[in-house]
């Protein structure tokens, strides 16, 4: 991966952006959009939208959620420890002990830590189950309520505090991956189809859906308002190249071996069988995973808009995922950005799409 598109890489995912607070992740992403799209916009609910093209059809949408699992501040005690609910699929017994950005007033970032009753106080029946979010909160250091409350209102958003980092052999690791980085690759797919667009026969929407993790909520608006024919989604699998995962009832999916396929009653079969031979054309390495129902991600809600949309769904490999340390290799996200371009460059009309 270029440095440049690992850099826009690198701050997306460091920017703090739980369900319903994304601005802070919306301002790199559109920072970047603006350098190369036609037009970028935002809707009522948050969504950014950049389009090339804009008029033509049919009109294909890409979708990749900017949000990422956090928590939000409920309660502050008297002696100032910040009381916290989960926002989106956070695992309890991952949040104990982690350090935490709160985004604080005027946007200040606040640190923090979450506390629990040490190990050797606790009962046994206390130690053998998983603890409640009500049994832990944040210690940002104050000493009263009111100390805290100078620093942070009821309400705000907080994350893990941790950044992107390199591993190994094109691995990286990072808080929020999903889906920071199908945002990333549908604003990166759009910049290469920018350098040819008067080629394309299509017009083309790159979307940064907000609230994914709360319901597919913005994949719903967005949609409705681009009324897109087609539209492919980008999120993250679960990798089952690691201890503990039953490849029996996930399939086998390995980090570095190219975009994941999805093909199931959530695909359209003209969309699934155009991706592959994208792929095999362009000699760009794939994988396909079945998924016999909805898919849980904005695939789901574009398909069903309006009339219906012919919808695809392709994802990037995941380790760990809803984990503070969330891995990704570089070489699966190039991939991905290849394969959507060559499949949009592919694209002769919207009538191509009717499954039969």
């Amino acid at each position: 991966m270029d440095l440049e598109r690992e850099k826009f890489l690198e701050n997306l995912v460091n920017a703090m952006s739980p369900s319903g607070f994304e601005e802070e992740a919306v301002k790199v992403w559109k920072e970047r959009a603006e350098k190369f799209a036609d037009r970028v916009y935002h809707d009522y609910h948050g969504n950014s939208i950049a389009v090339i093209n804009e008029g033509k059809e049919p009109r294909i949408m890409l979708a990749g959620h900017i949000d990422e699992i956090g928590y939000m501040i409920r309660y502050i005690d008297d002696n100032g420890f910040l009381y916290f609910s989960p926002i989106g699929g956070v695992d309890p017994q991952i949040a104990q002990g982690q350090r935490v950005w709160i985004k604080g007033k005027n946007g200040e970032r606040i640190l923090g830590l979450i506390g629990k009753k040490p190990i050797h106080l606790m009962k046994k029946e206390e130690r053998d189950k998983v603890p409640e979010f009500s049994d832990m909160w944040i210690d940002i250091g104050a000493e009263s309520k009111e100390e805290a409350l100078k620093k942070v209102d009821i309400g705000a958003p907080a994350v893990n505090a941790l950044s992107y980092s390199k591993l190994m052999n094109d691995f990286v690791v990072a808080r929020g991956f999903d889906d920071r980085v199908g945002a990333f690759i549908v604003l990166e797919a759009l910049i290469e189809l920018s350098k040819i667009k008067d080629r394309l026969n299509a017009s083309v929407y790159a979307v940064a859906t907000v609230q994914e993790e709360i319901g597919l909520r913005g994949a719903k608006t967005s949609a409705f308002g681009i009324e897109p024919h087609v539209g492919i989604a980008v999120d993250v699998t679960f990798a089952t190249d690691q201890p503990g995962v039953d490849k029996k009832k996930i399939g086998e999916i390995k980090m570095g071996s190219g975009p994941v396929i999805a093909k199931g009653p959530n695909i359209n079969p003209k969309v699934f069988e155009l991706l592959i031979k994208t792929a095999e054309e362009d000699s760009i390495p794939y994988q396909i995973e079945g998924i016999p129902h909805g898919t849980g991600t904005d695939a789901n809600a574009i398909q069903l808009t309006k009339a219906g949309v012919a919808t695809g769904l392709v994802s990037v490999p995941n380790r760990y995922m809803h984990t503070p340390c969330e891995v990704v290799h570089l070489q699966d996200l190039d991939n991905i950005i290849k394969l959507l371009s060559g499949f949009i460059k592919r694209v002769e009309s919207k009538d191509q799409f009717v499954p039969y």
